[in-house]
């Protein structure tokens, strides 16, 4: 479990209190918590702007309080169609960060100047620029866009592979054989490179109770480290031989970022899970941030003694399958899964001396394994200050907005 930011029984009573209005189920950010996360990050990133990832917050209030701070500027978008909505909302820098085949959505981008001024996309394949231009209707707006290097880390003889599956341009003459085919092209301008290390950034280096394999973790995202360090910098250096105009080079995450934004060839680095710090964030020896995004579930049965029943709280997180991937009984403190059973459905019994001390109507609060996710089961995020809720705000669910 987390380090608790105060003592347990302190922290659940001002939900307790701040909710005691509303029935749950509900989701709360707590303010404070929040942006105190984000300094940590603005100060971690050391004066180079923070790229948001719209995917781990998935609310627009959030997104443009988060992006008044000083040291944050731009989003990182998830699909086309998000992109072109926080476009015209008023969002005027949205880097799409995956490659996208929604020509429905390149049709209004192409057709649309502001919007395309305002949204850089991803490509690293041919056939991308080819659907692009298939899917023009008679739109002539120029494309922004950013190319995508491979960040996973080859040992072994390159016969061993860490890191996740993305771009297939992984060395330096790739890229800038791309960069030049893409500033032949017309109605295309390359002005982005992005890398995303998630094998680091995302990949935590002090997990509780496994010391052999954090140990590991630390050697080899200690070797990755320095062998993408050199790599990006000869990639950056070859592309702009092709594009002197590059506005742009975005690396890292939530757990690289003081790494990251270290590196000279960088200008600017994203981050997301930060801000909410959901629990596959408490692993990393870099930084401990303070829980802001929750998720209360009501309890509604008693079976017997040691356990209590709440409704749903089957919110498993997208990734490789485990019991990492699950939501944290977070407070009261205490509580855990039956083993037989795990997060249900419709009903998750939950075992421990704290389900005692619990009555039908009561919440129990979980942390989400990811960030964002939360937001898909949700409409609404109460805005918690102190022991008051503030503010009621819709995450894209509650806009109408299932992206993906």
């Amino acid at each position: 479990m987390h380090r608790l930011t105060s003592e347990p029984h302190a922290l659940e009573a001002r939900y307790d209190r701040a909710t005691a209005h509303l029935d749950a189920p509900l989701a709360i950010v707590d303010l404070p918590a929040f942006d105190a996360n984000a300094a940590d990050l603005a100060r971690r990133a050391q004066g180079k702007p923070i790229r948001v990832a719209s995917k781990s917050v998935r609310c627009r209030a959030l997104l443009e309080r988060v992006l008044a701070r000083d040291g944050f500027a731009g989003i990182m978008s998830f699909t086309l169609a998000e992109s072109l909505w926080l476009a015209r909302s008023g969002f005027s820098d949205v880097l799409l960060a995956y490659p996208s085949a929604d020509r429905a959505a390149f049709a209004e981008l192409t057709d649309d100047p502001k919007l395309a001024a305002a949204v850089t996309v991803l490509v690293d394949d041919v056939a991308q620029l080819e659907l692009i231009d298939a899917a023009r209707a008679g739109g002539r707006a120029e494309i922004r866009v950013c190319l995508e290097l491979d960040t996973s880390f080859r040992t072994a003889g390159g016969r061993m592979r860490v890191g996740a599956r993305r771009s297939p341009l992984r060395e330096p003459a790739q890229l800038a054989e791309f960069a030049r085919l893409v500033a032949r092209r017309p109605g295309f301008k390359v002005v982005g490179l992005m890398a995303y290390e998630g094998h680091v950034a995302g990949v935590g280096d002090a997990v509780a109770g496994r010391p052999l394999f954090s140990r590991s973790v630390r050697v080899m995202q200690a070797a990755a480290r320095r062998e993408l360090a050199r790599r990006r910098w000869e990639a950056v250096r070859a592309v702009r031989a092709e594009a002197p105009d590059l506005e742009f080079v975005n690396g890292g995450g939530t757990g690289s970022v003081q790494g990251t934004a270290a590196e000279a060839a960088v200008t600017e680095v994203a981050a997301g899970s930060g801000l909410y710090v959901p629990r596959l964030f408490d692993n990393f020896r870099s930084f401990s941030g303070r829980p802001a995004a929750l998720f209360a579930q009501p309890v509604v049965r008693r079976p017997g003694p040691g356990v209590v029943t709440v409704l749903g709280g089957g919110y498993p997180a997208s990734g490789a399958a485990g019991a990492d991937r699950l939501p944290e009984p977070y407070l009261p403190a205490g509580l855990a899964y039956d083993p037989q059973e795990g997060a249900g459905e419709v009903q998750t019994p939950l075992l421990g001396a704290a389900a005692d001390g619990l009555r039908v109507g009561d919440k129990v609060w979980f942390r989400h394994a990811k960030a964002g996710e939360l937001c898909e089961r949700f409409d609404a995020l109460r805005l918690v200050d102190g022991d008051r809720v503030v503010a009621t705000v819709p995450t894209y669910r509650g806009e109408g907005h299932t992206f993906l």
